[in-house]
Parts: C-alpha cells; sequence; structure tokens
C-alpha cells in the first residue's frame, strides 16, 4: 500500500498573468486597433493575450491560471478559456497588479506554500516546454527562480546619447518571465518593497530586496517581450512558422539510363 500526502501537503501550481497595463511603446500608428493595449493587439489571428493562455493551458500541472485586468476591462469577457479566471483588481504599476492577484489566488483557495508562476501577458511566445523546464528546475528549490538569457552582445553604458563605458556582460542575464515563488514568500517580499520604497520592476527583484538569492533557469531567446511595434512584425512570423504544417521533401524518381539500339549492321560488327 502507498501512502499519499494530504492534498493541502502537496504544494500546487498557479498561474498569475498581469494584465492591466497599456503598453503605449508597441501600440504605434501601425496597430490594426490603436485604442486597444498591447496585449488585446491582434497577432496571427488572436489577441496577443490568448497566445499567452494557450501556452499555459497546455501544462496540465497548473492548477489554474488567474488573468489580473484594470478595472473595468471587459476585453476577455466570455472568451477567456477554460481553467482561466479573471480578477479586475489591477493597479497603477507591475507591483500592485500581481499583489492584487496574488491576493485573488489565496482567496480562491491558494496556499502560502503553493506556487505561483507570473508571466508577461506581452511574452507571447512562450511555450509549454519553457514553463515546464521552469518547473521541473525551482519545484524543489527553497526559494524559486525565473527563466532567463545569458547576454550575448557588448553592453555599453550611455548617457546623453554617447557611450561613457563598456560594461563586462559576463554573468549578465536577461530576465524573463514565468517567475516562479511561493505565494506567501512573494507576497510578503512585494509588501516589503513596495513599503521600503524599493524598485520593483519583477517578482524576483522583490526577492532580491528581501535578501533571497532566486535560481536562474535559462530560457529562449524567443520568449521576449513585445515592447515596440516592430516587434509585433517577429512575433507573428515566429507563431506562424510553429503552426506552418511541416513539408515531407520528395523523394527524386529514379529513372532508367535509356539502351541504346544498335542497328543490324553494328550488331553483326560485334
Amino acid at each position: 500500500m502507498t501512502l499519499q500526502a494530504p492534498k493541502s501537503l502537496i504544494p500546487r501550481f498557479f498561474a498569475l498573468i498581469p494584465c492591466a497595463g497599456q503598453g503605449t511603446r508597441a501600440v504605434g500608428d501601425g496597430a490594426q486597433n490603436a485604442s486597444l493595449p498591447k496585449q488585446y493587439q491582434p497577432l496571427a489571428g488572436m489577441p496577443m493575450v490568448m497566445h499567452t493562455l494557450k501556452a499555459f493551458a497546455d501544462v496540465p500541472r497548473i492548477a489554474s491560471c488567474l488573468v489580473v485586468v484594470a478595472p473595468g476591462d471587459s476585453f476577455l469577457e466570455g472568451q477567456a478559456p477554460a481553467g482561466v479566471e479573471v480578477a479586475p483588481c489591477g493597479g497603477d504599476n507591475r507591483a500592485a497588479s500581481v499583489l492584487g492577484g496574488l491576493a485573488q489566488l489565496a482567496i480562491r483557495g491558494a496556499a502560502a506554500d503553493d506556487w505561483v508562476l507570473v508571466h508577461d501577458a506581452a511574452r507571447c511566445l512562450v511555450t509549454a516546454a519553457q514553463i515546464d523546464q521552469l518547473m521541473d528546475a525551482c519545484h524543489s528549490d527553497p526559494v524559486g527562480g525565473l527563466l532567463a538569457q545569458p547576454v550575448p552582445d557588448t553592453l555599453k553604458l550611455g548617457r546623453d546619447g554617447r557611450v561613457v563605458a563598456t560594461v563586462s556582460r559576463e554573468e549578465k542575464w536577461l530576465a524573463q518571465t514565468p517567475q516562479m515563488f511561493r505565494l506567501g514568500a512573494l507576497t510578503q517580499a512585494l509588501k516589503m518593497a513596495v513599503t521600503l520604497g524599493e524598485a520593483v520592476t519583477d517578482e524576483a527583484s522583490a526577492m532580491e530586496a528581501a535578501g533571497l538569492a532566486p535560481k536562474l533557469v535559462r530560457g529562449s531567446a524567443h520568449n521576449f517581450k513585445v515592447t515596440y511595434p516592430e516587434d509585433f512584425v517577429l512575433a507573428e512570423a515566429l507563431i506562424k512558422s510553429r503552426t506552418a504544417p511541416k513539408t515531407r521533401a520528395r523523394k527524386p524518381v529514379a529513372t532508367k539510363t535509356p539502351q541504346k539500339v544498335l542497328s543490324d549492321d553494328s550488331r553483326e560488327s560485334l
């Protein structure tokens, strides 16, 4: 007989998607609907955020996915995928939106020791495999971690449009999402950072301010955040390349070499 721990003692995984921003940098003159924030702009046939939600829907271990939208935002009403809930508790900044979402998850039954994967709505190219990779790498970690990419290029420090110095790229990483931490620890870290006036640009920075060291899990260059108008073109091309039908290379048809027909006179000379 195999004993199983009570369900309450088995940490679960929840996804939290902050989706309350306006994304004005990405919505340029070429936008199909300039009145919509970037996460709702059409991309390869459907709103950008739907690509993001689909990736999380393809991860069976995710218990549920909560999308945090601005109060009064009804865009997702009636079209949110199964297993996705929407909470109109978005704040003035990312930290406020995430804190509101964490509180909603707790109200809906998530425990302090459950894992929460916070992901940017505009990182619409994340894949289920990358999400699984982060979960596998961090589910037994005491802190948690995030997807990230080592910086591949030479870094320059600039001021007033001029190079001031070249910065070593050694041990430098580009932070991505999802970022995965336990609900209770992340809530406490964010509240502390806000109280102390710490700059919180992502969840990992809040954990760092609390004296913790999140784990770096190598992600993919394709998991970029759509930030500028030209990013839409690249994101759409990548999405279409994933869904394009695979074509098999056709085998060349073998042809017989025609035999030379000999004349009667030629046969006699052999």
